[in-house]
């Protein structure tokens, strides 16, 4: 078999078999005499411009995550849940819907990653608290698991390498955009986790990767097919992020969003999130009958507060200094607290969600390459949402940091709020629900 039949067969809108599929996995992971870039360069190229099937894309997917370590999880006494988002600016769901789910029963199992750009990163958030240990062994991570019923942790080098080696070359390649090749490389490393049950958050807006519902709705519809292809209950929501996730950026600020939130004082398209996405996740792990009963079991966690309960006991077994959870005022503040005002009347239309993630980036709460050091206590905490009535010299939002000089970043998060005269309808929080 060569690699160059496999190219050209793909440039001429054939379908690979699995056989093909799997070569070209294997020859590409392995560290001796692997398939060189330029030939997967221009595979991934043939398969952005001629696509692949459903069984093509699943085949894929599965010689993806078994290109390395997978998480055995049969060690867990009930069905595993997990959850993922495809990236967004504010988005602090995992640290508020894990916990609630697993308050109510469920077993809670999730491997997340770093910010780069615009969206921020779970375990940065999580790193916010001094002490925290994202690096758990499998041993480690089924324990606490089955002890304290929900563990996040980073993804190992050793799983999915071939994912890895893909990404960073699709990356310089101009082939990030194709369906098959994202769906792929988000479900191998979701697969790869080990869980049962998988709920997907699909984003899409100007805040998102994929920039309308269209794209977004083909995108998570693949990837439910790719779960259900290879045996796991997977199911996708998507969500709006043409305006940020609820009203903190950046990561200690959205840790403190997320604890208010477990206190029942959160911000409502949070809390919508949360309760839609949790009642799913309990259902998947077979909690409760339905989604109307799984609602009031989150609602319930969030109003008894055993779901904040349950943030304290994860932040505490991975090493957390959990006093911070319990006594928020603890976490540092920026130097600079920098308000920014409307300068006319009128009602908040939008607000563009990449300009903020951006701009909070430039403030020091992310990464514009991933060697870069975060800010833990940078970022955007927002004052007005679309919708709301705006006067003239009322608070739009305040910028933290520790950097002089940002003047211009200031300008950029005024100019991110559009206003318009006459009131605007709040749209939902999530769109559709694909099962």
């Amino acid at each position: 078999m060569r690699m160059v039949d496999i190219i050209e067969k793909k440039r001429d809108g054939g379908k690979l078999s699995e056989e093909e599929i799997r070569f070209v996995i294997k020859g590409y992971s392995r560290s001796k005499n692997p398939i060189p870039d330029y030939q997967m360069s221009a595979l991934c190229m043939a398969i952005l411009f001629r696509g692949m099937d459903d069984e093509e894309i699943a085949i894929l997917t599965d010689a993806m995550m078994h290109s390395g370590d997978t998480i055995d999880l049969s060690a867990v006494h009930d069905i595993t849940v997990d959850k993922h988002s495809t990236g967004g600016v504010g988005d602090k769901t995992s640290l508020v819907v894990g916990p609630l789910v697993s308050a109510c029963g469920a077993k809670v199992c999730k491997m997340s990653g770093r910010g780069l750009g615009h969206t921020g990163g779970t375990l940065d958030k999580m790193e916010s608290v001094p002490g925290m240990r994202i690096g758990l062994s499998e041993e480690e991570f089924v324990k606490q698991i089955n002890n304290v019923g929900i563990a996040i942790i980073g993804q190992t080098r050793s799983v999915d390498p071939a994912d890895k080696k893909m990404y960073a070359l699709r990356d310089v390649t101009g082939t990030v955009e194709s369906i098959p090749l994202i769906a792929s490389s988000i479900m191998s490393k979701k697969l790869a986790a080990g869980s049962n049950a998988i709920l997907l958050d699909v984003k899409f807006g100007s805040g998102a990767f994929m920039k309308t519902f269209e794209k977004a709705k083909e995108l998570a519809e693949t990837m439910v097919k790719i779960g259900k292809a290879l045996g796991r209950d997977t199911r996708a929501i998507l969500t709006d992020m043409d305006q940020p996730l609820g009203l903190a950026v950046g990561n200690s600020l959205e840790v403190k969003e997320a604890i208010k939130t477990l206190h029942g004082e959160g911000p409502k398209d949070l809390v919508e999130l949360a309760i839609e996405a949790g009642a799913i996740m309990l259902e998947q792990a077979k909690k409760v009958n339905n989604l109307d009963e799984g609602r009031a079991k989150i609602a319930q966690a969030m109003h008894d507060e055993s779901g904040f309960k349950k943030l304290v006991a994860l932040f505490k077994a991975q090493g957390g200094d959990f006093t911070y959870i319990e006594k928020p005022e603890k976490f540092p503040v920026s130097k600079y607290e920098i308000p920014v005002y409307a300068e006319k009347d009128g009602y908040v239309r939008r607000i563009d969600s990449l300009e903020i993630g951006l701009s909070a980036m430039r403030l020091g709460a992310g990464r514009e390459t991933m060697d870069d050091v975060i800010d833990m206590s940078a970022g955007i905490l927002l004052n007005k949402k679309v919708g709301d009535e705006v006067k003239k010299g009322d608070l739009l939002a305040t910028c933290y940091t520790n950097r002089m000089g940002v003047e211009k970043v200031i300008e950029d998060v005024h100019n991110a709020f559009s206003l318009e005269k006459d009131p605007v309808k709040v749209p939902p929080i999530v769109h559709a629900y694909i099962h």
